[in-house]
């Protein structure tokens, strides 16, 4: 369930707010290849389902970058901002990747708007991000991502 904010003083108002939990996707291994094709980034543990079998981690899993990727649809769904005229992605505070994802997995966005503070013509927001895995033990990423909205 998204929330939908009418622009800059809305958003401010939502600042060290949950902003709840994402549907699930399946990571599935069109996309791992697509990405794969997209990137350059070919390696056996993502493309290559026989041999991945046999690897580490019993089944091909997505590139850590693919996951962080994810963040963009899975954080469309949390927030939605109206009434401004330009939306950036701005940066990464910090990334981490505690558990792999496994080809057939499904993952999720929990989100947390962290901070939101002012810069020249808009807001920067600051989110704080777990994208979890159905069924796993550790979470796919933890993350805070940067935003910026402009009036």
């Amino acid at each position: 369930m998204s929330i939908t904010v009418n622009g800059i003083d809305e958003l401010k108002k939502l600042a060290g707010s949950d902003l709840g939990t994402s549907e699930w996707i399946e990571v599935t291994q069109e996309r791992i290849n697509t990405f794969a094709d997209a990137t350059g980034d070919h390696q056996w543990i993502h493309v290559d389902p026989e041999r991945a079998k046999e690897g580490p981690f019993g089944a091909p899993i997505a590139h850590g970058y693919l996951t962080l990727s994810l963040f963009i649809p899975l954080f469309t769904e949390l927030l939605d901002v109206e009434g401004v005229s330009t939306k950036v992605n701005y940066g990464l505070n910090k990334v981490r990747f505690p558990s792999p994802v496994k080809v057939g997995s499904r993952i999720r966005l929990v989100g947390k708007l962290a901070s939101v503070e002012d810069v020249p013509g808009g807001v920067q927001i600051a989110v704080d991000g777990t994208i979890e895995i159905e069924g796993g033990a550790k979470p796919a990423a933890v993350l805070q991502s940067l935003s910026r909205f402009y009036a």
